[in-house]
């Protein structure tokens, strides 16, 4: 493992929060269940989003798993490492799911439930109920799901390092590093998450963890070879071989999915045949783009820049808040009847400003700083 600072992955942690922040955007006018839609949607959007579904979560498992593996390697230790993951991502989860999350199950509940209190009620009266409001699981930790997925398979992690030996664990990390040079670490990846969909061919994630087994098999795998990838850096050698054909792959595997769409857009149920190869074609198009994204951070932005310790200390923080903004935008843009063009303006500028606003605040304030995901000063 080098102790060289990998600057392709930090631009590429903040590239996958920042596409994140705009996918979320997007939900407002797709068609798709959100907690807020323009009315009416619009079919055409599922096609740029659909160009992103497939890797953007996955990407950010693996820069996520790359970042785990630098900080174990930092503090020396399993037990040092599940503290700090621990605090880093534990407090903030709770302060979002008591503070930030609220706003968007109560506005879901408005507009689509017919809801008629307001949120202060909602808060005090309704969400700590553990249980269901017309469906609706309260209290949620809602987009905040990826950070319980994350701080479980960090725990792992640290258990498994804790448990193996060091001479067993390199042996493995070799081995591992092994099989995926070369063409292996474009296609082992591709067939595994082809193989734990033809076994669940029918789940859905739920992102409640307990429940959501297939998914965890598909995201584990991401946050693995993010990790082999920080101890095992020649491993980018593979992706400097492989990454632009993986950019070819992941734009030809993207055509079925687009011509699906097209074909059947917004609630039009296609027919059964479709649904085998659209989904293999998904996931093909899913791993090619990570390792085409992977190869162009490598060769193109390992380089530092003033704004980069900012942007990456920003990303959490901004991730925390953004859906809230979203929604609470969404939400009175909607009652205004406001169209799809000044709607996107608005909620872009929103998001982004506010994001800003909730970083600048929560860094300048020392005992707010653990709550939005930052060190202590």
């Amino acid at each position: 493992m080098t102790t060289a600072r990998h600057y392709g992955m930090d631009w590429l942690r903040i590239g996958a929060f920042a596409l994140l922040i705009l996918y979320h955007i997007g939900m407002y006018f797709v068609p798709w269940h959100w907690h807020v839609k323009i009315d009416p949607t619009i079919d055409w959007v599922a096609i740029p989003m659909l160009a992103t579904n497939g890797w953007r979560l996955p990407l950010l498992f693996l820069v996520s798993g790359y970042a785990s593996a630098a900080l174990f390697g930092k503090l020396g230790g399993a037990g040092a490492f599940v503290r700090s993951r621990s605090a880093r991502l534990l407090i903030p989860l709770a302060f979002g799911i008591v503070v930030v999350i609220p706003p968007q199950p109560w506005i879901e509940l408005m507009g689509q439930h017919g809801y008629a209190q307001g949120l202060l009620h909602f808060w005090t009266a309704d969400y700590f109920r553990f249980g269901a409001l017309d469906g609706i699981i309260l209290p949620t930790w809602q987009h905040l799901w990826f950070v319980v997925y994350l701080w479980v398979y960090t725990m792992l992690a640290a258990l498994l390092l804790a448990v193996v030996p060091v001479e067993t664990r390199a042996k493995i990390a070799d081995r591992a590093a092994r099989w995926l040079g070369g063409w292996g670490l474009l296609i082992v990846p591709m067939l595994w998450w082809i193989a734990v969909y033809a076994v669940f061919p029918d789940h859905d994630e739920t992102h409640a963890l307990f429940d959501d087994g297939p998914s965890h098999l598909h995201y584990l795998m991401a946050f693995g070879i993010g990790w082999l990838l920080r101890v095992r850096p020649l491993l980018f050698g593979a992706v400097a071989r492989w990454w632009k054909a993986a950019a070819v792959l992941a734009v030809l595997a993207f055509l079925p999915v687009a011509w699906v769409e097209w074909n059947w857009p917004g609630d039009t149920v296609a027919p059964g045949w479709v649904f085998p190869p659209y989904h293999v074609a998904r996931l093909v198009q899913g791993w090619a783009a990570i390792i085409a994204f992977a190869g162009i951070a490598d060769r193109w932005w390992n380089r530092d820049h003033p704004w980069r310790a900012t942007l990456a200390e920003a990303v959490f923080p901004f991730y925390i808040i953004h859906q809230t903004i979203i929604v609470v935008t969404g939400w009175y843009l909607k009652q205004a009847g406001a169209a799809a063009l000044p709607s996107f303006v608005v909620l872009l500028a929103a998001t982004v400003g506010g994001c800003w606003l909730f970083y600048a605040i929560g860094r300048s304030i020392g005992w707010l700083r653990p709550l939005i995901g930052l060190q202590r000063r």
